[in-house]
Order: C-alpha cells, then sequence, then structure tokens
C-alpha cells in the first residue's frame, strides 16, 4: 500500500504494524496556496465530523469558521499568536472548535465532551486528507479573545483553531518553517499502551 502514501510520508513515516494508508497520511503542513475552497468540500469535511461517535449520541461539537474571502477572515487571523499568523494568513478556511460541557438533554455535566469533540475533528483530519486538503490543528491562539469576539457562552469549552486550505510549496514557508514542515513521528506503542494497571 506504500504507492498511496505521499512522497513526505514515504521518507519520514515507519509504520511498526500495517494500517490504512489515510491514516499514515494524515499530517498538519503548514504549506498552504491561499486558494479558495468550495463550499462542498467544506461540508463535506463537517460531513465527516458529523458521524463522529459520542455519548449518549450527544454531538457536543460545534465548529465556528471564516473563509479567506470574506471580511470576518481577519478576525479569526487576529486570535493567532504571530507564530501562526505567518503561514495560516494562506488558509482557505481558519476555524474554532468548541464543545458543549453540557448535555442538552438534561443539562448534566458531559465528562466526554472534549473527548468526542476530538473524534469529530479527527473525521474532518481523515476527511480532508482524502481529498488532498491540509488540516492543520493549533493551540496557539488567545481563547480569551476568541470568547469575546466570537461571543462564544459560558457553557461551552474553547478547546482549538484550525486552520483548513489546498497544499502550497514548501518554499513558500520562512526558512525556520521550512526546516520543521515535515511528517513528525510517534512513540512506540509500548510507550502509550498498558495491558492492565498503569506503569510508568
Amino acid at each position: 500500500m506504500t504507492e498511496d502514501l505521499c512522497p513526505e510520508i514515504k521518507q519520514h513515516r515507519k509504520l511498526t504494524h500495517p494500517i490504512h494508508p489515510l491514516i499514515q497520511n494524515r499530517w498538519s503542513s503548514r504549506a498552504m496556496s491561499g486558494e479558495t475552497i468550495s463550499d462542498d468540500e467544506l461540508n463535506s469535511l463537517f460531513e465527516a465530523a458529523r458521524w463522529a461517535p459520542s455519548s449518549y449520541n450527544a454531538q457536543p461539537w460545534r465548529f465556528l469558521y471564516a473563509k479567506r474571502e470574506t471580511p470576518i477572515f481577519e478576525q479569526f487571523l487576529n486570535l493567532l499568536v504571530d507564530a501562526n499568523i505567518m503561514w495560516a494568513s494562506k488558509a482557505a478556511v481558519l476555524g474554532v472548535t468548541i464543545a458543549r460541557k453540557n448535555f442538552e438533554r438534561n443539562n448534566k455535566p458531559s465528562v466526554t465532551h472534549a473527548y468526542d469533540t476530538g473524534a469529530s475533528w479527527q473525521n474532518i483530519c481523515l476527511e480532508g486528507t482524502y481529498r488532498n486538503l491540509i488540516v492543520h490543528g493549533m493551540e496557539g491562539f488567545d481563547y480569551e479573545k476568541a470568547k469575546t469576539v466570537l461571543e462564544i457562552p459560558d457553557d461551552y469549552a474553547i478547546l482549538a483553531m484550525f486552520a483548513i486550505g489546498k497544499r502550497g510549496s514548501k518554499e513558500s514557508l520562512p526558512p525556520a518553517l521550512q526546516e520543521r514542515d515535515i511528517p513528525s513521528p510517534r512513540k512506540e506503542i509500548e510507550e502509550f499502551v498498558m495491558e492492565g494497571k498503569f506503569r510508568k
């Protein structure tokens, strides 16, 4: 299945156990072209998010977004730290992922609201990978400013921002980012999977 892998993945990621190429191919590049993406493409990513599992099927995830060609895009861009603005300005879409902290059905706390929303985010990443789009999540932004600017209610947790775009040239990035813009390695399974009790 190596023929299904993009060149960067072939060079930098070696599996210990076989998995689907779609999962192996997913990585968070920063090199975006600045091109727009269609509503149909974007909605397919959100459709993928829609089908993620969640406790009691509560679907706590919410995605706030701005497309590059709209006036509100600058508001989203200005939530980011400078290091992220430097490359995310060429994204087709910027967004904020939030999660409802309580169940809608009874307003009791949903312990897994972030866990469930992470599952929906992963679906977006995989659908984006399938469509040869870059989908990049970020914690480098002003959470309090996002809450105020985007009028996010107190009963929603602000989890992360994201950038979505078409692939661009790595050479379009500043030199320091070019060096970092490669698929990252991963810990070995034995470092995070434990049969039985916890161990360090």
